[in-house]
C-alpha cells in the first residue's frame, strides 16, 4: 500500500498493512519545534548548531520535512497555507534561538526583540505600529494571547466586526491551493491533509482573540465569550450562521481548485471538553453549534469524497453521539487522560462511527515524565486498541510539547515503527 491508499482504507475502517501514522499535518497534530530539534539531531539527520523552521509561530511548532518524514515513515503531509494566525506570511526565513538555546529560522516579520522584561512580543501582520498581539514569556515555549477588548462595546457587536478575520479566498490563494495540491498528488502519494477554511471552525478559542487584527471589535475576551455563549445565544447564532456562509463558499472554491486530491479537511478545532467533563452542555451544542456543523459537513460529503475531522479535547464522551449525527468522519485527539475516555470503551463503543486520529501516547504524564519503558508498553497497548479492525491513525493526543526528554521520543517513534504492523 501507499501511504495514501493506507489512510483512505483505515478511514473507510477496511484492513490495512500497518497503522497509518501523522506527524505535523496540522496545527493539533504536529510537535514543538524544541522537541522536534532535538530529536532531528539524536536522529543524525541535522547537526546540533542547524536550524529546523517554525511553521506555527503562533503554537511554535516545527516543520515536519521530507527528510523525518521518511525517516519516521509517516504517512500524511500538508496542502499547505500562505499565512499564520498573526496575519504574516512564513516567508523570508531568518535565525533565532529559543530561551533554551534551540536554533530555529522563524519568518520575517516574527519579532525576535525581547521587551525590558525579556518577553518576546508579537505583532499583527508583523507591525509594530498596532498594539501586540501575543507574548512568549521569559523563558517560555509558547505564545500566549493578549485580550486587547476585555470591555464589550454595546455599539462594535455587530456580526461583522465579530467576523472580520473570516474571508473569501482571494484568487492568489485559490491559485496556490491548485499548483500545491497538483505537486503532492502528482510527485508523493502521502495522505493529503488541508487544514481547513475560514468559517467553518466555530467557537475555536484560540481565534477569538483576533491575534492577526489591528483592532479587533466585538467579544474578544476568553471568559466574556464562554458566558456570551448563554447570555447572547441569539446573537451567536447570527455570528455561526455568517461564519457558515462564508465556510460554504470557502468550500466551493477550494473544492474548484483541488478538487478531490485531497483526503481530509479541518473542520472543527473547537475544544468542547475539560479534563473532567464537557465545557457546555449537550442542550447548547446541539443548539448553537450542531445545526452549522452538520450543514457544512453534509455539503463536503455531497460534493467530494474528503473525511471531515473534527479536533476537541477533553472528556467529550456524551458528546460523541451529536458529533456522530453532525456528520463527522474523524475524531481528534482522543484525549484518553480525560475523564470516560477509555480507550476500549470509545473503541467498542464509537469504532463504527470514527476515525481516532489520535490517542497513540498520553502527552499529560507518560510520554514527558514516564520513562522509555513506560513509553512503548503504552504505544503497544494503545495501537493495539484503537487499531482493531482499523479505523485509527497514530497521532498523539493533540501535539508534542516542549520538553519532552530525546530518550523518550526516540522510545516513541520506535514502538511506532514496531508495533504498527502488529496490530
Amino acid at each position: 500500500m501507499t501511504s495514501r491508499e493506507r489512510l483512505i482504507a483505515a478511514m473507510n475502517h477496511q484492513p490495512v498493512d500497518r497503522i497509518p501514522f501523522d506527524l505535523g499535518s496540522t496545527s493539533i497534530t504536529g510537535i514543538h519545534v524544541s522537541c522536534l530539534h532535538s530529536l532531528k539531531v539524536s536522529l543524525g539527520l541535522i547537526s546540533p548548531r542547524e536550524p529546523v523552521k517554525v511553521i506555527n509561530p503562533f503554537l511554535m511548532l516545527g516543520e515536519v520535512d521530507e527528510a523525518l518524514r521518511r525517516r519516521l515513515d509517516i504517512d500524511t503531509i500538508d496542502l499547505p497555507t500562505l499565512g499564520n494566525s498573526f496575519g504574516f506570511e512564513n516567508v523570508n526565513w531568518k535565525p533565532w534561538k529559543l530561551f533554551d538555546g534551540t536554533p530555529v529560522l522563524v519568518p520575517e516579520k516574527f519579532n525576535t526583540v525581547p521587551d525590558m522584561n525579556g518577553n518576546i512580543l508579537q505583532y499583527p501582520k508583523g507591525d509594530k505600529s498596532y498594539r501586540p498581539s501575543a507574548c512568549m514569556p521569559n523563558g517560555g515555549f509558547y505564545h500566549d494571547p493578549l485580550i486587547r477588548k476585555k470591555e464589550v462595546i454595546e455599539s462594535e457587536l455587530t456580526v461583522e466586526n465579530q467576523t472580520e478575520e473570516y474571508t473569501i479566498l482571494q484568487e492568489e490563494n485559490l491559485r496556490f491551493y491548485e499548483s500545491e495540491a497538483e505537486r503532492l498528488f502528482r510527485d508523493a502519494q502521502y495522505g493529503i491533509i488541508f487544514r481547513g477554511v475560514a468559517g467553518s471552525n466555530l467557537s475555536d478559542i484560540a481565534h477569538i482573540p483576533g491575534c492577526g487584527l489591528p483592532d479587533p471589535k466585538g467579544i474578544r475576551d476568553f471568559e466574556e465569550w464562554y458566558i456570551s455563549l448563554l447570555t447572547k445565544k441569539e446573537f451567536i447564532k447570527d455570528v455561526f450562521a455568517r461564519m457558515s456562509e462564508i465556510a460554504l463558499e470557502n468550500l466551493k472554491l477550494v473544492f474548484q481548485a483541488v478538487g478531490n486530491k485531497i483526503q481530509v479537511i479541518v473542520i472543527s478545532a473547537a475544544d468542547f471538553g475539560s479534563q473532567n467533563g464537557l465545557f457546555i452542555s449537550q442542550d447548547l451544542y446541539r443548539e448553537l453549534f450542531k445545526p452549522f456543523h452538520q450543514r457544512v459537513n453534509d455539503w463536503v460529503h455531497q460534493h467530494t469524497t474528503w473525511k471531515t475531522f473534527i479536533h476537541t479535547c477533553g472528556s467529550i464522551y456524551p458528546l460523541l453521539p451529536d458529533l456522530h449525527e453532525a456528520g463527522f468522519d474523524i475524531l481528534n485527539p482522543v484525549q484518553i487522560s480525560a475523564a470516560c475516555m477509555d480507550p476500549v470503551q470509545l473503541k467498542d463503543q464509537f469504532g463504527k462511527w470514527f476515525t481516532f486520529w489520535g490517542g497513540g501516547v498520553n502527552t499529560q504524564k507518560t510520554l514527558p515524565f514516564g520513562s522509555p519503558d513506560e513509553v512503548r508498553e503504552e504505544v503497544k497497548y494503545l495501537i493495539e486498541v484503537f487499531g482493531k479492525n482499523s479505523g485509527f491513525v497514530w497521532n498523539a493526543v493533540h501535539n508534542i510539547q516542549a520538553k519532552v526528554p530525546v530518550e523518550n521520543l526516540k522510545a516513541l517513534f520506535e514502538a511506532i515503527q514496531e508495533y504498527r504492523t502488529t496490530f
